[in-house]
This record gives structure tokens, C-alpha cells and sequence, in this order.
């Protein structure tokens, strides 16, 4: 499993960090076998598992539920979790015990916040020994308000945008996810922070790079957006699935192949 030093040393040599976001034991499991550094267990599974049509309904106890399981399909693997919309900014203690409860019961290696306004946040998580993941420029969970768009596309929204990394970084966060924004900025930012620094369509030149499971095999689950490349295609099930239906109606499933063949019924009293 790499450790936040070893993830630091990948940023310091250069060697780009892989990202994927899963949600379950299957999809943790092959992105362990494929030696994928970290991954991430978004609150994004609102809209790719559990068909919300966003991620504000996502709730502590569906990100525990998704973050055991992908624990359990890679048990070898640096594993961050979301925090969910409206479990933080309540008041501090409150904030804090459902940290815990989501560090504690998954047992994820950091915890993910989203926004320039949790650097109390990240610095109380920090105190208390769990490691937190920031993410700025397009936040998901704020979409209500800023769209589904670029983000920091101004000189006065692209200044902001440093001063807010560099702020998550002072509180304590230990990685920086940054998601749509001009690829110059985040090629700025990347170079001036300490901490590594995780790209989703914000070019080539961050530390990292992150892509969503469903998304780049192509499950067709989602709006596929401009950052997003498939590396497979696996909405060709749908195909699979009217096969297998078409087999069962005309009785061609299960052929002999697909049978135990053990003759019982002679042995069995009338």
C-alpha cells in the first residue's frame, strides 16, 4: 500500500499518481489488480450506483456502506472516502464525530472535504490524527450554485483559486484534488504546493490524474464529460443482456453444457 510519503516522494520524482473512483468490492479489486495507486470513493455514487440525480441525497451512512466494501476488494490500496453534502459545517463537534465515524469504520486512509471554506475543517481533522484530502474548482456538491462548468476562467476567480490551495495546504490537507479548471492554473498551483496535487480535467501537468470507473469503461450511466477518456466499453452489457434474454425465451439457455447431468430421479421414492 503507498503511504502519504511515498505519494509525496511520487510528486517530488515526478511519477504521476493514478486515481480511480469506485464503489464496491468488484470494481476496488480490479482497480487493485491493475496497480492503481489510489482510490477514491466519491460521493459521486449518488448518480453512477444509486441513481440520484445528484450528489446532495448521499448520506455518512451510503459513503461507510461503499467505502467497507471497496476496503475489502483492495485491502492493499490508499484508500480516501468523501465526505458527503451537508455532514460538515454543523457545528465542530459534530463535524468532528462524523470524521471519525467515517475514518474510523472504513478504515479509509484519509477522509476527502470539498471547498475553500473547510480549512477550520481540515485543521481540526488534522489535530486529531485523520488525514484529510481537499478538492477545489468544480465541487460537485455545490453545482446548485456554480453549474457543471470550467471553473476559475477570470484572472480575479484563477487568484482566488491559488490563495485557496495554498490555504487547504497551510490547515493541514494532505492532497489537493482539482477538478475543471484551466490547465495553466493548475499547472501553477501544482508546481508552488508542497502537497500532491491530483488532476480531473486540469491537464497533464498535476501530480496526478483521476477518473471515475463507470466513466472510462464506458457504462453509459452518466453524461460523459469533456475530460473524461474510455478506456473500454462496457455498455455493450446491455447487448449481453438482451442475448441471455432472448436465450431463455427460446429455451436455448441452458443447453446441456450448462447442466448437471447426474441422474437422481431413479433413486428417489414415488
Amino acid at each position: 500500500m503507498k503511504t502519504l510519503n511515498q505519494l509525496l516522494d511520487m510528486k517530488q520524482s515526478n511519477d504521476k499518481i493514478s486515481m480511480v473512483t469506485a464503489y464496491d468490492y468488484p470494481s476496488a479489486k480490479q482497480a487493485e489488480s491493475a496497480q492503481i495507486d489510489t482510490i477514491l470513493v466519491g460521493d459521486s455514487l449518488g448518480m453512477t450506483v444509486l441513481g440520484y440525480d445528484s450528489t446532495v441525497q448521499v448520506t455518512v451512512d451510503d459513503m461507510i456502506h461503499h467505502a467497507k466494501a471497496v476496503r475489502r476488494g483492495a485491502p492493499g490500496t490508499f484508500i480516501i472516502v468523501d465526505v458527503p453534502f451537508g455532514a460538515v459545517g454543523i457545528n465542530e463537534q459534530s463535524d468532528l464525530e462524523t470524521a471519525v465515524k467515517l475514518y474510523q469504520q472504513t478504515q479509509a486512509n484519509a477522509i476527502k472535504a470539498e471547498g475553500a471554506h473547510l480549512t477550520q475543517y481540515i485543521e481540526s481533522c488534522s489535530n486529531v490524527g485523520i488525514p484529510v484530502v481537499s478538492h477545489l474548482g468544480l465541487t460537485p456538491q455545490s453545482v446548485g450554485i456554480t453549474g457543471y462548468k470550467m471553473q476559475a476562467n477570470t484572472k480575479e476567480a484563477a487568484q482566488q483559486l491559488i490563495d485557496d490551495a495554498y490555504n487547504v495546504q497551510q490547515a493541514g490537507a494532505v492532497m489537493l484534488v482539482l477538478e475543471a479548471i484551466p490547465s495553466d492554473l493548475a499547472a501553477k498551483i501544482t508546481k508552488n504546493l508542497d502537497i500532491p496535487v491530483i488532476g480531473i480535467g486540469a491537464g497533464k501537468s498535476t501530480d496526478g490524474q483521476v477518473l471515475v470507473y463507470h466513466d472510462l469503461l464506458n457504462y453509459e450511466v452518466n453524461h460523459q464529460a469533456k475530460f473524461v477518456k474510455q478506456y473500454g466499453d462496457f455498455s455493450k452489457g446491455v447487448q449481453a443482456l438482451s442475448l441471455y434474454n432472448t436465450e431463455v425465451k427460446s429455451q436455448q439457455f441452458p443447453s446441456d453444457a450448462h447442466t448437471y447431468k447426474k441422474q437422481v430421479m431413479n433413486e428417489v421414492s414415488e
